[in-house]
């Protein structure tokens, strides 16, 4: 969840200390989670990446893909300093191909008139409100190009046995987030619904860490 941004979360603090909290919290299983799907993400060109965090997946996928350009958005400073650092020692080309903006993804507007055939939202999309997503799914689409994907990784809460844990666990992870950064959210919300009304389908999937985490692969219509 460190990726998520909203107007009052301040995430500065934890951006050096994350990495190692996470890997004490959970292993390696978020990194897992982030990039499942990369080695299929070759021939992308423009990549929207919201909420990256210390930039540890945008790094692996600027090396992938030499030619392709990225904007990293995020609203603090701190983590788009060591998402920075982390994809120029990737990728020596990275310094040219990739732009940071410290804003709020719900207020960004790229640059005209850029079309993305990537977006990433990993651990992002958990910490907006549903109204949040809503609006954010609104604003991003028109900018996508045909046949374009978008690669969210998540929390989520399964059915069947691991229902009741998952829910404390994310509970745990919201109150935490809320003592240490300020955040808001409160639940999961629901990205299936926005995506789906906007045109969206989702054509892979993935969960780790008994259905608690998911990966998703969705695209535009290919024209």
């Amino acid at each position: 969840m460190t990726q998520t941004k909203t107007r009052t979360a301040n995430y500065d603090p934890i951006a050096r200390p994350y990495q190692w909290l996470e890997y004490l919290t959970l292993g390696r299983t978020l990194e897992r989670t982030r990039l499942h799907y990369l080695p299929t993400l070759t021939r992308q060109q423009h990549a929207l990446v919201l909420g990256d965090g210390d930039g540890r997946f945008l790094a692996r996928l600027l090396a992938q893909n030499p030619t392709l350009q990225a904007d990293a958005v995020d609203t603090s400073a701190a983590m788009l300093q060591l998402l920075r650092q982390r994809c120029e020692a990737a990728s020596p080309t990275a310094s040219a191909r990739l732009h940071t903006h410290q804003a709020n993804a719900l207020a960004f507007t790229p640059p005209t008139p850029q079309k993305y055939d990537l977006v990433v939202t990993h651990f992002f999309l958990d910490c907006l409100t549903q109204p949040e997503l809503d609006t954010l799914v609104a604003r991003i689409t028109p900018t996508l190009t045909p046949g374009a994907l978008w690669l969210l990784s998540d929390f989520r809460i399964p059915t069947g046995p691991m229902r009741l844990p998952a829910k404390l666990f994310v509970r745990s992870l919201y109150l935490g987030f809320r003592i240490i950064t300020g955040l808001r959210t409160t639940h999961l919300p629901d990205h299936t619904t926005p995506f789906t009304k906007a045109d969206l389908t989702r054509t892979a999937h993935h969960h780790l860490l008994a259905g608690i985490l998911s990966t998703e692969l969705w695209q535009t219509p290919s024209s």
